[in-house]
């Protein structure tokens, strides 16, 4: 099956602690062949970025927000897609901060 995220929005189910996504943060995806970007922001994060490629069932990027202390944060991401039982998008990701304390985590994002 081939995805499509463009236009598509999502939110987050579950994010590590050392993570800045919050359950208010929205994420809105675009798509142009196997390019990939997406505009995020909510909770913690006053604007965000994300850009890079969809290669099968994968998402590869990176990522950079600024956040509510007026910090610039960046990082990396390969996220997993799925089809949940209602037809909507799972993204199951693996980050880690390139900023910072370098440390990895992972999360959950569904389409809405």
């Amino acid at each position: 099956m081939r995805f499509n995220l463009n236009n598509k929005k999502f939110k987050p189910l579950t994010n590590s602690d050392n993570g800045e996504v919050a359950e208010t943060t929205i994420f809105h995806y675009f798509q142009e062949e196997n390019i990939i970007w997406a505009e995020y922001s909510g909770g913690g994060i006053l604007k965000g970025y994300l850009v890079g490629k969809m290669v099968d069932r994968e998402l590869i990027f990176n990522y950079q927000h600024i956040n509510q202390d007026f910090e610039i944060m960046t990082g990396k991401c390969q996220s997993q897609l799925l089809i949940n039982e209602s037809d909507k998008i799972q993204l199951f990701e693996k980050w880690e901060w390139t900023c910072r304390d370098f440390s990895k985590g992972e999360s959950t994002l569904i389409e809405f």
